[in-house]
């Protein structure tokens, strides 16, 4: 996994319907927790306080939610295009009696409407919008004195199996990552204003007009055996991965794809007591210069 298989935020342009994907969503984003709970603990450490937080791309509002704990006497909003997955974060918040404000916008276009924030929190979104610089110059825009943004992008690819998972050829999981890596600089290449970058996201904050904090890779660690809930979550991310990447594989490929994703399949993720959730995601953080 490369970063673009699970975005807990999407915007205008993509394929997707997000307002649909509300369940999806919720169960990734809880799978993935435990990562963005140490991000934020940093975070935190760095920035302990604030008076507003703004999640850009909230999706249903995991992160909101948590934000509005860790700064509880902050106005925290919840920034997305999709109005369905703003009222799962609004209903979240509402269960776990944290506040936290909502906001609709596209994005890059609404970014400008939001107003200003101490704390600035864009996990998996940049990558989506087509000039990633020119939104990175906005959010350092909107960044208070001594404000800081942190900014989740790349890691390490995500892995479910053992290297030979018994049937197919051995090292499926690599090839699947090609297929999905191809899969996503095409997409890229269908965004509105899209402009090539080497992606050294340090650089890019640097070159935006904040100052790059520091970097931190976190990791997300589910051994085996894995609770239904977690394998659900497995199951969920290699069905958009085969979606994603379906022309780019091989007949074998096709067909190990189909046993893994079959509920029947005793060699499939959601029966076999081997499947497992590793993988890492890499936080920035920048602050105002």
């Amino acid at each position: 996994m490369s970063g673009h298989e699970h975005h807990g935020h999407k915007h205008h342009h993509d394929h997707l319907d997000w307002n649909a994907r509300g369940a999806t969503m919720e169960l990734e984003g809880e799978v993935m927790f435990p990562l963005v709970e140490q991000g934020f603990q940093w975070l935190q450490e760095v920035q302990p306080q604030a008076e507003r937080v703004l999640d850009i791309g909230s999706g249903p509002g995991i992160a909101a939610c948590h934000l509005a704990e860790l700064y509880p006497d902050a106005e925290v909003v919840a920034v997305d295009g999709a109005p369905a997955l703003l009222e799962l974060a609004q209903a979240r918040a509402d269960r776990l009696g944290v506040r936290i404000g909502t906001r609709e916008a596209q994005l890059p276009e609404g970014l400008g409407e939001l107003g200003t924030a101490d704390v600035i929190w864009i996990g998996q979104v940049l990558h989506h919008l087509g000039d990633q610089e020119a939104a990175l110059a906005q959010l350092a825009g909107m960044l208070r004195p001594g404000g800081v943004l942190a900014l989740m992008e790349g890691g390490l690819p995500f892995r479910f199996l053992p290297r030979d998972i018994g049937i197919g050829r051995v090292g499926f999981e690599t090839r699947l990552d090609v297929a999905v890596n191809i899969g996503f600089a095409e997409m890229r290449e269908e965004l509105p204003d899209k402009v090539d970058v080497v992606e050294d996201w340090a650089a890019m904050l640097d070159r935006a007009g904040m100052r790059h904090a520091g970097t931190k890779t976190f990791l997300v660690d589910h051994p085996a055996p894995i609770d239904g809930r977690t394998r659900d979550y497995a199951h969920s991310i290699f069905t958009r991965w085969g979606d994603f990447g379906a022309d780019r594989l091989s007949e074998e490929d096709s067909a190990t794809l189909a046993r893994l994703l079959d509920p029947e399949d005793p060699a499939g993720v959601l029966k076999r007591k081997d499947t497992f959730v590793l993988g890492a995601r890499t936080i920035y953080l920048a602050t105002t210069k």
